[in-house]
């Protein structure tokens, strides 16, 4: 029951809402304006049946040609988000090794720029 005066307070609350906006002028004008553009529509189309036919054909084909690009390039997508997946354990694994060569060599690399105790620096003073 409840649900039922819940059903009804929208109906009627839409019904009240739409007749206040009536009041307004320009709202009453492009009210009646958009109805009679539907009328004449109405009224054209249905002398012209095989206009509508072809007009509705005409947006089928549209929106079946924009669901198939789109179908398209998710595939496409998908296919390279796959990609990347199988890319990223061996870029991971490549970065991985060049930080362990790096950490290896680094040593090596200290004992070429860092002269050892016993080599006299080129800054310290002479005796």
């Amino acid at each position: 029951m409840s649900e039922n005066k819940f059903v009804k307070g929208i109906i009627c609350g839409a019904v009240v809402g739409g007749a206040l906006t009536m009041l307004d002028r320009k709202t009453r004008d492009s009210v009646m304006n958009k109805s009679r553009y539907i009328r004449n529509e109405i009224q054209y189309y249905s002398k012209n049946r095989e206009e509508l036919k072809t007009n509705i054909e005409h947006q089928i084909t549209k929106w079946k040609s924009v669901y198939d690009q789109f179908s398209s390039d998710a595939m496409y997508l998908t296919e390279k988000v796959n990609e990347a997946k199988e890319i990223t354990p061996q870029v991971k694994t490549l970065l991985t090794d060049t930080k362990d060569a790096f950490s290896q060599s680094k040593e090596e690399y200290k004992s070429i720029v860092v002269p050892e105790k016993e080599e006299k620096s080129i800054f310290e003073p002479k005796k």
